[in-house]
């Protein structure tokens, strides 16, 4: 058998003995043929609890629209002009809009990036800016002790948009609806109290009603009005086959119901090799985005098996914290760390540490062989010779479950 897999930008490829058991996890199949951009109009007509845009918003009024950096995969440059379009039918003036690139914690964007991101016609007529973790305004804490840092620039519009792709998140439960603030454009402080939440029970992929970290992202919605969210669902092959707007809650909750139907694979035996790409760029940029596929890899391979992690990394960790953690400390210190005091940063490298204690990681990279060596995996520059590798350790008869879009497939063991 012949499987394919997305590495950056380009495919790579490797052969597996038929004596194996082989299963390819994919995404559900989606009946959805309408265009894009048909799919983003219908959401906007018919909002989930809410008016339509064009009725919220006021001539006067400060706009922001708060949408993903370059780290993600939302199609920002084909959503905004249709979000801008809605504002124009409400009389907004195009100088009373200000566009936020939600980084987080991640770095800067170039002026190029932020060209490529939002589309040249936008980038020409709208203020773009990323938020930046120093300029924030509190709004008080929410119940769990996050605090509610908002920048300042987003604080002190009239009017907030979150626009979003919803996929899983290894402890968030799922991307989308408010996290386009918390920790979208929030401080290093909320960020890190935010995610601190990662250990306590609740906090995994899949899962949003008793998740305490998404019940904090929710929670800055009664601190700061979210006037309106838009999320988009995409397919393996990135396009947009659903979307959902209006309120920042109910829309986000129909959105991950559809997810689930997409993405949400039952399986019935785990598999002594898992071979997972996240899907290539951007999701593949650098270590610290290629964990997430990492991370549900880890539901689906048996203890004491491999995981074939395909990303490029070319960027590196991102995260300088990350990159201290990883390089410095064991994998046992990791998880006694974090589960002390959580430091941000270092939360990435403890869930790397506690899927190392399950299971070995070879990885297929473009980064540095002695690094990639030095925190823990196995380096391989091509997809067969690892393969080849894992199947070897295994022995006959293995097998072995595929996932080609692993940041967004999430395995559901069911025995």
């Amino acid at each position: 058998m012949e499987i394919k897999l997305k590495k950056d930008k380009d495919y790579i490829y490797a052969k597996i003995d038929d004596t194996h058991t082989t299963e390819i996890l994919m995404p559900n199949t989606v009946d959805n043929n309408d265009s894009e951009e048909s799919i983003i109009i219908e959401a906007l007509k018919n909002p989930i609890n809410s008016e339509p845009l064009n009725k919220i918003a006021k001539k006067g009024e400060k706009i922001v629209i708060i949408t993903s950096d370059i780290t993600r995969p939302m199609k920002s440059k084909l959503v905004l002009p249709y979000i801008v379009q809605e504002l124009k039918k409400a009389n907004v003036d195009q100088s009373d809009i200000t566009i936020v690139l939600a980084l987080g914690s991640h770095r800067k964007h170039t002026e190029e990036e932020k060209m490529q991101l939002v589309g040249e016609e936008v980038y020409k007529t709208i203020k773009i800016v990323d938020s930046s973790m120093d300029d924030c305004k509190n709004f008080g804490t929410c119940k769990n002790g996050t605090p509610v840092d908002i920048f300042t620039p987003v604080a002190q519009a009239d009017r907030i948009i979150c626009l979003g792709n919803v996929e899983y998140h290894y402890f968030a439960g799922y991307s989308g609806g408010a996290k386009a603030i918390m920790p979208g454009v929030s401080s290093y402080a909320a960020i890190q109290a935010n995610h601190s939440n990662m250990v306590k029970d609740g906090s995994y992929a899949g899962n949003i009603d008793t998740n305490p970290v998404r019940q904090d992202i929710d929670e800055v919605g009664k601190h700061i009005k979210i006037d309106f969210i838009l999320n988009v669902l995409q397919s393996s092959d990135k396009k947009i086959v659903g979307a959902f707007a209006g309120h920042y809650i109910d829309a986000h909750r129909a959105a991950c119901r559809a997810l689930d139907l997409m993405y949400k694979v039952n399986i019935k035996e785990k598999a002594d090799v898992v071979i997972v790409s996240p899907g290539g760029y951007p999701k593949d940029i650098n270590i610290y985005q290629a964990q997430k596929a990492l991370d549900n890899a880890r539901h689906a391979v048996k203890d004491g098996g491999t995981i074939i992690l395909c990303a490029s990394c070319k960027e590196g960790f991102e995260n300088d914290i990350f990159e201290k953690w990883m390089m410095t400390k064991t994998k046992e210190q990791m998880v006694k760390e974090i589960r002390e005091n959580f430091v941000l940063g270092g939360h990435k490298a403890a869930a790397i540490a506690m899927t190392l204690m399950k299971s070995e990681i070879y990885m297929v990279t473009d980064y540095d062989k002695s690094t990639i060596e030095h925190i823990g995996f196995k380096y391989f520059d091509n997809l067969q010779d690892a393969v080849d590798s894992a199947l070897y350790k295994s022995g006959r008869k293995s097998r072995v479950i595929i996932m080609p879009a692993g940041g967004s497939t999430l395995p559901n063991y069911v025995g």
